[in-house]
């Protein structure tokens, strides 16, 4: 009926006693766990199909070499600026310390400018009042009134002056 096929057909073989329940039934001639040589293990392939395999330990991790980052322009500028901004505050520090005497003298003339328009400024209503009272002796004040007229747009002024 049919031609000789190159094939050996086969038909699946008991199950062995030591064969693992959870495994589906093997197609094929099964090999006993401890036939299997080192470094091969029963594998799952992402196809779901369960398969003996060779498995090499992982390699194990190259050193991390660093890799040099290029430094930002903002530390760049900083550290070029930073003996710059040292440099003018020494710089004021020093004159500073060269000024300080002619500093302090100021400010005393400063404080004694200050205490002299104060005492005038409290001084002097005090003496007008003494000068007031002083020259009065007795006289209440004195009251002056003026009477002015002129006569037309262009006319002399005449003009009398009362002291009561």
């Amino acid at each position: 009926m049919y031609p000789e096929t190159a094939y050996q057909i086969t038909t699946q073989s008991p199950r062995p006693a030591d064969y693992p329940p959870y495994l589906p039934a093997p197609e094929g001639r099964v090999m006993l766990p401890s036939e299997i040589p080192p470094g091969v293990q029963m594998v799952t392939l992402p196809g779901g199909i369960r398969t003996l395999a060779y498995t090499q330990p992982p390699a194990p991790a190259a050193p991390v070499v660093p890799v040099s980052q290029p430094i930002p322009a903002w530390a760049k500028t900083t550290a070029l600026l930073t003996p710059t901004i040292g440099g003018g505050i020494a710089a004021a520090g020093i004159g500073l310390s060269y000024a300080a005497p002619g500093l302090i003298a100021m400010s005393q003339a400063l404080w004694s400018a200050v205490a002299l328009i104060v005492a005038a400024a409290v001084g002097v209503p005090v003496l007008l009042r003494l000068g007031r009272v002083a020259t009065g002796t007795g006289r209440g004040t004195t009251h002056i009134t003026q009477n002015i007229t002129a006569s037309g747009m262009f006319g002399k002024a005449n003009g009398t002056i009362n002291h009561r």
